[in-house]
């Protein structure tokens, strides 16, 4: 009798075992998304990983890096992309850079694009520490300024393999003057900058203006950018809508992508826009890159300059083309 007590519990404890197992494969095979950290030149990133439908523990898989736009944090157009590539077969990681979000860096709400640059390329170290990422088969998704940085990553890193681009922000020192006041306002601009600094290192005091508004001329965002200002799409909570560091200034206007382009050794799709923001300098980037491995995705529209732009955030059809075009993209050049 006591053996039959012995051998049913037995059974049980192995029953309950191979239903461990089976509740932890069923888990694995719908992982959809997790929270992450990683170091980016000894700062705390965070990020979130997402995962394919067909995720399964012990493959490997096609990893995307997906970036926003400037001031933007991992919530708003990085994480649209990042799910929608993810149910097409990538792992992909949206991810808050230095001084934003949930990432560690001061001053807070620093704009600087070296730094943002060599997160990108941080984050590709991450990626290729996961054993459910295929490290010849890292590739990078941005839209925006997120476009600028990661063509610039892509340039000096040749770990990423493949870059798509969706209503890439392009400037030159010409272009800022455009939207920043002409010669005298850029001037401006960056002298304020730089005393914002000189704050920063003399006192610890930073310096910040709003980063979107319709009354102030002084923003870093002047006008209404529906995105940025309506809660049901960009003005989330986790985003910081009255916080932009006015030592950005010089980090951002002082900043040329342009020479990146013939550095450009891998295949690299751009998506554009008349609609959306300098359309000729997207298209000057796009000759110059140096790889015969690239294409130019021209989009129709009847919408003026830079409307289209905000709807590649997160309008249905403008994402949809993006996920469709860039799916395909990386498909064959991953």
């Amino acid at each position: 009798m006591k053996k039959l007590v012995v051998l049913v519990a037995l059974l049980i404890g192995l029953l309950a075992t191979t239903e461990g197992q089976k509740a932890k494969v069923l888990t694995d095979k719908n992982k959809k998304m997790e929270s992450v950290n990683f170091k980016s030149e000894g700062l705390n990133l965070a990020g979130n990983l997402y995962y394919p439908n067909n995720y399964e523990k012990g493959n490997n898989y096609p990893a995307l890096i997906v970036v926003g736009s400037w001031t933007t944090v991992k919530e708003q157009m990085a994480a649209i992309y990042a799910a929608k590539f993810a149910k097409e077969g990538f792992i992909t990681l949206a991810f808050d850079f230095r001084n934003y979000g949930e990432s560690e860096g001061e001053p807070r709400y620093w704009e600087n694009p070296t730094m943002k640059t060599q997160d990108i390329r941080n984050a590709v170290t991450y990626l290729q520490t996961l054993p459910e990422v295929n490290n010849n088969k890292i590739g990078t998704f941005a839209v925006c300024a997120g476009a600028m940085y990661a063509l610039m990553a892509a340039a000096e890193d040749s770990r990423i393999r493949a870059v798509v681009t969706a209503a890439s922000w392009l400037h030159d020192e010409e272009a800022v003057k455009l939207f920043y006041g002409g010669e005298e306002g850029v001037n401006n601009k960056i002298q304020a900058a730089r005393e914002a600094k000189k704050n920063f290192a003399n006192n610890g005091r930073i310096d910040y203006i709003e980063t979107i508004s319709t009354s102030n001329p002084n923003a870093a965002m002047y006008g209404p950018y529906d995105y940025y200002l309506n809660p049901e799409r960009g003005a989330i909570d986790a985003w910081s809508s009255d916080k932009f560091a006015v030592m950005s200034w010089e980090d951002w206007l002082t900043l040329n992508p342009m020479p990146y382009a013939k550095k450009i050794q891998v295949p690299t799709l751009m998506i554009h826009s008349d609609g959306c923001v300098l359309p000729q300098y997207t298209r000057n980037f796009y000759e110059k890159i140096s790889t015969d491995e690239k294409k130019l995705e021209w989009v129709e529209t009847d919408l003026d300059s830079p409307m289209q732009q905000f709807n590649f955030y997160d309008q249905e059809y403008e994402v949809g083309l993006a996920v469709s075009k860039g799916t395909d993209w990386f498909k064959n050049n991953l």
